[in-house]
């Protein structure tokens, strides 16, 4: 069940939405102090005229569409995309009928080379979040046309304590970490269980997929381990 997430900006920018699990456990973390200085540096954008990615509303889709207690894999992004009508709040994905940019078509090859699943027609990976993959960025927005341009604002706390609360889940997890950004974000959080899988490889940027990201058999290995732990793999195949 979805929940108005009230955050304090512009009226027309405030409302986005938040599953109702998450809503319940995060709450507290919305009343910090961090939070509202992180509310403060976005309303500062939105009234210098600066355009913001995600909308607002779509802000904590990755909340939105998995639940707490459905997570059964972490996928890690850096920071949402900053180019025109990409972001929508989910990692690496972008909304039915834009392109698939290069970070996302190599993550379409390792798919295909793994499991031999072909090149989807978009690159919207809803289905993916739907059956239990979170698709998390370590920030949760972005200056239009500045990666990394709201890091250091208070989303990276904010996201240390969903990785916390993931952590402490009884349930085996997978974490996939690809690229630096992730792996050391991830270093730093008290583990709660040791039972979670954790797989890194650099990142799928054409600057380091094929440095190991390419070859990787992500895929694979997390619905072996799903599957070794008594869960229902993922369906990675993206359909029309």
């Amino acid at each position: 069940m979805r929940s108005l997430v009230v955050l304090n900006l512009p009226m027309n920018e405030k409302i986005a939405y938040m599953d109702a699990s998450w809503l319940e456990l995060l709450q507290e973390e919305f009343e910090k102090p961090y939070i509202k200085k992180l509310e403060n540096f976005l309303s500062q954008e939105v009234a210098s005229g600066a355009t913001v990615y995600p909308s607002f509303e779509n802000i904590f889709n990755a909340f939105c569409q998995t639940s707490y207690g459905q997570v059964k894999v972490v996928i890690m992004g850096q920071d949402p995309y900053h180019g025109p009508g990409q972001a929508h709040g989910l990692s690496f994905s972008v909304p039915k009928g834009v392109p698939a940019p290069p970070s996302l078509q190599n993550i379409f090859k390792e798919l295909k080379e793994d499991l031999k699943i072909p090149q989807p027609a978009h690159g919207c990976l809803l289905e993916w979040a739907k059956q239990g993959v979170m698709l998390l960025n370590a920030t949760l927005t972005v200056r239009a046309n500045e990666a990394k341009s709201h890091f250091g604002q208070g989303w990276e706390i904010f996201t240390d304590r969903v990785i916390q609360l993931l952590c402490e889940r009884k349930e085996p997890l997978v974490f996939v970490l690809w690229g630096k950004s992730a792996y050391d974000k991830f270093q730093h959080i008290q583990r709660g269980t040791n039972s979670h899988l954790v797989l890194t490889a650099p990142h799928p940027s054409p600057l380091s997929a094929h440095a190991g990201f390419l070859g990787c058999r992500h895929f694979s290995k997390i619905n072996e381990f799903l599957l070794k732990t008594g869960q229902k793999p993922i369906d990675w195949t993206i359909r029309n």
